[in-house]
């Protein structure tokens, strides 16, 4: 799109430019007449001359004001992205507001682990398993190195304990405890972190284990965008921030303590998480979710050279976001009532679906709505069934609809509802 606007421009510069510079007739003739009236002939040259830069310059103002509002000077990050791989996207709509190699697939480390936490919190909200359940190490889980809290074999943690634990300070054993509790191997909690990773298009990733170690992995990798998209999925289990926004904190009743592998926890304003994760072949990275003023960034870094380098990066494409953008939401509300034939009641309640876009900031007041409803509908209607659009303007232009639906059943109506009517009707009416 900006090519194309971009090549307008230069056409509508070229003809101005053109004119502007075409030899003047009127000097031309002024001056090798010395003095003498000027010629029919040359007066008209000049007319035409003239009408031609005018068309011109029209021409361009027609091309200027013909692109949307808001597409020349739409906002770009400018600063250094110093990773090999990273992405913002808005949380609420999926919007990508920057990316840089977003779809290579790369070593995730410990990023590794926002898939395990997912399919904890989705088996915590199916009931399979409680915050309050007692966990059994295996020797398998007590094995794991780097991050970890140091689970003995046959040792019993809760539920609630080892997330907090892997969320916290990025426990390979507790990820791998937590794992085996819910599918009874790693190996098939792996097989159903990956067959999750394909029903949300994660299209570059591949999972060998459940929390990013990857000294003996062959082909342990995902990408910026599949973990961004994979973050959107994890935070619509709004619990995972009572665990993500903890600073410090002790398990094994203040024996031992947690802190926070994520700083930007303490040090950005706005910040919920999410996961770090740091391996000599995946170098540091980051899924990093803030929030301000109603918008939701996550911000993935892959690839960076040093842990102050990946916390700048992100910190700075927060900035970017929250500097640049806002989310315009409609929350779900009443729309106007519909007139209803041959329905057990006249009229229908209607609602219409919430909308929410990601916007240039500024802009969220000049957005409009146009309903679209029609006068009548026959019964039977079913509650939930579309009815109508309402579409949102900005600037003229459509930025996305959302649904009206029926509030309500209204059925047909029968013998037995149109029999009392009548006779009700016929007590009430006045006599003559």
């Amino acid at each position: 799109m900006k090519k194309k606007y971009a090549s307008a421009f230069a056409g509508a510069y070229f003809c101005v430019s053109v004119h502007m510079n075409e030899p003047d007739v009127l000097q031309e003739e002024e001056t090798r007449s010395s003095g003498s009236s000027l010629p029919l002939m040359a007066a008209w040259e000049v007319i035409v001359r003239k009408s031609r830069f005018f068309c011109a310059v029209l021409a361009a103002l027609f091309v200027i004001l013909s692109v949307p509002f808001g597409i020349l000077a739409a906002p770009e990050y400018t600063a250094e992205a110093d990773a090999v791989s990273c992405i913002l996207m808005d949380a609420k709509t999926g919007r990508i507001l920057f990316e840089k190699n977003a779809d290579e697939a790369l070593p995730p480390a410990s990023v590794t682990k926002v898939m395990t936490m997912l399919l904890v919190f989705e088996a915590l909200d199916a009931g399979t398993i409680k915050l309050s359940d007692m966990v059994q190490a295996s020797e398998h889980a007590a094995s794991m190195g780097g991050s970890q809290i140091y689970l003995k074999v046959g040792e019993e943690m809760s539920v609630d304990d080892l997330l907090k634990s892997l969320i916290v300070a990025s426990a390979n054993d507790a990820a791998v405890a937590l794992a085996e509790y819910i599918s009874g191997s790693e190996e098939a909690f792996v097989a159903k972190m990956n067959a999750r990773a394909a029903e949300l298009g994660m299209k570059n990733t591949h999972f060998e284990n459940t929390n990013g170690l990857d000294d003996t992995a062959e082909n342990h990798v995902t990408s910026a965008r599949d973990i961004a998209i994979m973050t959107r999925e994890l935070i619509q289990h709004e619990e995972v921030f009572n665990y993500s926004t903890i600073w410090m904190d002790t398990i094994r009743d203040g024996a031992f303590g947690l802190t926070n592998t994520n700083r930007l926890i303490r040090f950005y304003k706005g910040a919920t998480g999410l996961k770090t994760g740091s391996t000599a072949k995946a170098k540091f990275c980051i899924s990093a979710t803030a929030e301000r003023d109603g918008l939701s960034l996550i911000a993935v870094i892959m690839g960076s050279p040093t842990r102050d380098v990946r916390n700048a990066l992100a910190a700075s494409l927060f900035d970017f976001g929250f500097a640049n953008y806002a989310n315009y939401t409609d929350e779900s509300e009443e729309c106007e009532t519909v007139r209803v034939t041959g329905g057990v009641q006249n009229t229908l309640r209607t609602v219409h679906e919430t909308f929410s876009e990601t916007v240039e900031k500024g802009s969220e007041s000049k957005i409009e709505e146009q309903i679209d409803l029609p006068e009548k509908l026959a019964a039977p209607i079913v509650k939930g069934e579309k009815i109508g659009t309402v579409t949102y303007l900005l600037n003229g232009e459509e930025i996305g609809t959302s649904d009206i639906l029926a509030d309500e059943t209204v059925d047909k109506i029968g013998f037995s509802t149109l029999f009392p009517r009548l006779f009700q009707w016929f007590l009430c009416s006045p006599s003559k």
